[in-house]
């Protein structure tokens, strides 16, 4: 027992995605030890005392301190919450510029500490900082993991759920592209339970193919929605995290629809961007290139050439530490 090894994870950024994941961690007691690293020392501080509190009512006792970037050292994943937050009106693609020169400075700190574990990214625009996270940390592409499309993913199921009056963990469907405006369902491999989604909606003549575009745009456009009425999303992201994070310490090989790297999948080269993989203990394990139809194989072409668009002048000249 002496020797078993102590699952560490380091949380940079305790506002409301960083103290909400940190307080699913807890509840669901994945970690054996939990980071809270935080500019505003004050309130990370204060966070870490509310959670010590509830400690006698979580699964397992998870060790929880405020720390700083000398304990991403013997951290097994850094998950990185920390950046300027989406206003109302603002797209995640406004926040590129602010959002890439904070993470700079955040990397550099993190790999000074002799880091060698996997980051794992929230903030948006997710793909395009996962990228930058992987060119500033020079860490294999397998170990540098962005949350994706994970929570759309998580939203269209819930909605198709909703709307076929069937649990949401028995529909299986996948939102893919840019964490954004330009991302796509894959209708073509949408089901409910094993039955495609265009058969069940024969089963019901008031299921209509009008109501599936409905709801598609209601995930697109989910977040412009919350952050209208509450001022930021939080919760959904915070337990995709939670997800993300027990497939890489319990090495569960999970497929999950993260931001990934592509290196010919797809047809692309040199972008993250959300698609099913394959997560365990090393991270990215395998990316999985589903058959897309024509149709979406375009849609998907046009996701990544928007982000490439705007990676290229920011990041293509940033080089790999060796």
């Amino acid at each position: 027992m002496a020797n078993e090894h102590v699952n560490r994870v380091v949380v940079i950024g305790t506002g409301f995605v960083g103290s909400s994941y940190a307080f699913a961690l807890m509840n669901q007691g994945i970690s054996d030890e939990l980071v809270l690293i935080d500019l505003h020392e004050s309130k990370a501080i204060g966070d870490v005392m509310d959670l010590n509190h509830g400690k006698v009512f979580a699964p397992q006792p998870t060790n929880i301190w405020y720390g700083d970037y000398s304990d991403c050292k013997e951290a097994d994943l850094v998950v990185i919450c920390a950046g300027a937050n989406q206003k109302p009106g603002e797209t995640r693609i406004d926040l590129v510029d602010k959002n890439i020169q904070i993470f700079k400075t955040i990397v550099h700190s993190v790999m000074e500490s002799g880091f060698d574990g996997i980051f794992l990214v929230a903030t948006n625009p997710v793909d395009i900082l996962t990228y930058a996270t992987w060119k500033f940390s020079g860490l294999p592409k397998e170990r540098v993991i962005g949350s994706g499309t994970i929570l759309d993913t998580a939203r269209f199921r819930y909605l198709l759920g909703d709307y076929f009056d069937v649990a949401p963990n028995n529909v299986h469907a996948y939102i893919i592209g840019e964490h954004g405006d330009t991302e796509l369902p894959v209708w073509s491999h949408a089901e409910i339970g094993s039955i495609p989604v265009d058969q069940f909606l024969k089963r019901n003549a008031s299921y209509k193919q009008e109501d599936l575009e409905k709801i598609f745009m209601n995930v697109r456009d989910a977040a412009y929605q919350i952050i209208e009425k509450k001022g930021a999303t939080y919760y959904g992201i915070a337990m995709g995290l939670v997800r993300i994070t027990k497939a890489i310490l319990h090495n569960e090989n999970a497929i999950l629809t993260v931001s990934a790297y592509l290196d010919d999948e797809y047809g692309e080269k040199d972008i993250y961007i959300g698609v099913p993989a394959i997560i365990n203990r090393s991270g990215i394990r395998e990316v999985l290139e589903i058959a897309l139809n024509e149709a979406e194989q375009q849609q998907f072409k046009h996701s990544v050439k928007v982000l490439k668009e705007i990676v290229a002048p920011r990041l293509a000249d940033v080089h790999q530490p060796k």
